[in-house]
């Protein structure tokens, strides 16, 4: 089965997985062996080994790591690892030596220059064995250093957290399985992807974002997760909605829905929407972001506004989709999959890092939901249309059970088809958004109806926790039940106008 041998030093930077950070962060399933652990530690280390970050000129990003993690997170077996690992490699291009390493004195020179991935990869894994992940994490991303330095001029900022949260977050997304397993070579190339990022539009995330704030010096334990500590509430008691001065995340979409100037205009261009939303309404957007309040001096405010992050994104995706019947994005899928690791970025981030992190990660779902169309939001028409239940074909029947409705004695569990049909389909983003609903499920499936009333969505009182299960099971049907018989599809490309 799997026979290579490795550099040691590599191998060192895939151990065995350790736990995750935090209860809010994903647990792992039943199902991981000796096996399947072997095979996705070479998936990983062959990759490392073998194979450049982007697989074409274009820069699209190599992640066949992230599908044979979310496989072996979901309790799948190595030789289903295995196999779907040497599909995946078949589009990637070899890797190959930079011209010369990085130092912290050549930094900045060449961001955005895909020859130096290796270089910077080095760079960073150094960096994360001698100071550790969170002080890496805090210089080179979060640092007003790392993002603008006095006299460079516009165009040369490094603009580091710009880059890591952009590329539809696939830096975001190869850090956060580097955080939430324990991988310091996951967290390094992750790093380095987010030095490849390029900078479409110079200061979106602008220099005040940076300036040191008073309440930045709150003590961390203050805004770490509520559910981290024997405290009155933690995130299994529902937090009020934000009232008084607080400003929703929800509130934010509202207005962004509203705003005229944010119209869309033309056709969807697969390489050039995002980009070409930011300069056409870049600033605009980040005028309605701004007025997000996040405030420090709350207890739990950190777990409650990355909630709202992982509400907006799969709420965006879900309700955004659904016109009389569902249409799976590519780019909205990919808000989804990215705020599954918000849990285990936060947990590694000092409170300032935490709110930066936030900020900027809402900044470019907004971003790319005015790029998408800014598509429109029928919550009544939702929840009364859509099934809780998924129906794969050829669902034999089971024996009925005296006080049992048909269907609840057919799947008493609705996640488990979901994710044993996700794990075997040929697309490797089908695998991962299902992971990431049945999480949020978990985390938060009991909010009740009416617990977003106050913000100024409109039908976001609709909302309850059965949004994650509806959304897989859509996003189910509309890819395909591949492993059950049906043919594949593909995301749509096409973005949500009207």
């Amino acid at each position: 089965m799997i026979g290579n041998v490795y550099d040691e030093k590599v191998e060192k930077l895939f151990p065995a997985p350790s736990p995750p950070p935090t209860v809010l962060c994903p647990q792992r399933w039943p199902g991981c062996n000796l096996e399947s652990l072997a095979a996705m530690r070479h998936a990983l280390i062959d990759n490392h080994t073998r194979y450049h970050i982007f697989f074409n000129n274009t820069k699209f990003h190599n992640h066949v790591t992230h599908r044979a993690l979310a496989i072996y997170a979901l309790g799948g077996s190595g030789p289903v690892i295995e196999k779907l690992y040497k599909q995946d490699i078949k589009l990637q291009k070899a890797a190959f030596a930079s011209p010369h390493p990085i130092t912290t004195q050549n930094f900045v020179d060449h961001l955005g220059d895909e020859n130096y991935y290796q270089a910077y990869t080095t760079f960073f894994a150094k960096a994360i064995q001698e100071k550790g992940a969170s002080a890496t994490l805090d210089e080179f991303i979060f640092s007003e250093k790392y993002n603008f330095q006095p006299g460079r001029d516009t165009e040369s900022q490094p603009e580091m957290l710009y880059r890591f949260v952009d590329g539809v977050w696939h830096s975001l997304i190869h850090c956060g399985y580097g955080l939430e397993f324990g991988l310091e070579g996951m967290l390094a190339e992750g790093l380095s992807l987010a030095a490849m990022h390029d900078t479409h539009i110079p200061g979106f995330l602008p220099p005040s974002l940076f300036v040191a704030q008073p309440s930045d010096g709150i003590g961390a334990m203050m805004n770490s997760f509520a559910s981290l500590v024997l405290d009155s509430q933690s995130s299994a008691m529902p937090f009020k909605t934000p009232s008084g001065q607080d400003t929703h995340a929800f509130s934010i979409l509202a207005r962004v829905l509203k705003d005229p100037s944010l119209a869309s205009k033309g056709s969807f261009n697969l390489t050039k929407q995002y980009p070409d939303t930011l300069v056409a309404h870049g600033y605009r957007i980040r005028e309605h972001v701004q007025k997000w309040t996040v405030d420090l001096s709350k207890p739990g405010e950190i777990e409650r506004k990355m909630e709202e992050c992982i509400w907006t994104s799969s709420v965006i995706y879900a309700l955004g989709g659904w016109r009389n019947g569902f249409t799976a994005d590519f780019f909205l899928m990919h808000m989804v999959t990215s705020s599954i690791f918000l849990p285990s970025l936060i947990a590694y981030l000092s409170p300032r890092a935490q709110v930066l992190l936030l900020r900027a990660y809402l900044s470019s779902v907004v971003a790319w939901f005015v790029a998408c169309g800014r598509p429109s939001m029928n919550f009544k028409s939702f929840f009364e249309s859509t099934p809780t239940v998924p129906n794969p074909p050829n669902n034999s029947a089971v024996p009925q059970v005296e006080g049992i409705a048909a269907q609840d004695a057919q799947t008493p569990n609705a996640f488990i088809p979901l994710i044993q049909s996700s794990i075997m389909h040929p697309n490797d983003h089908h695998t991962k958004i299902q992971r990431a609903f049945a999480h949020f499920s978990t985390i938060y499936g009991s909010r009740p109806k009416g617990y977003f009333a106050g913000t100024e969505l409109d039908g976001a009182e609709e909302l309850d926790g059965s949004l994650f299960v509806r959304a897989a099971v859509l996003t189910a049907d509309y890819m395909g039940w591949v492993r059950e018989g049906e043919n594949a599809r593909m995301w749509s490309l096409k973005g949500l106008f009207a």
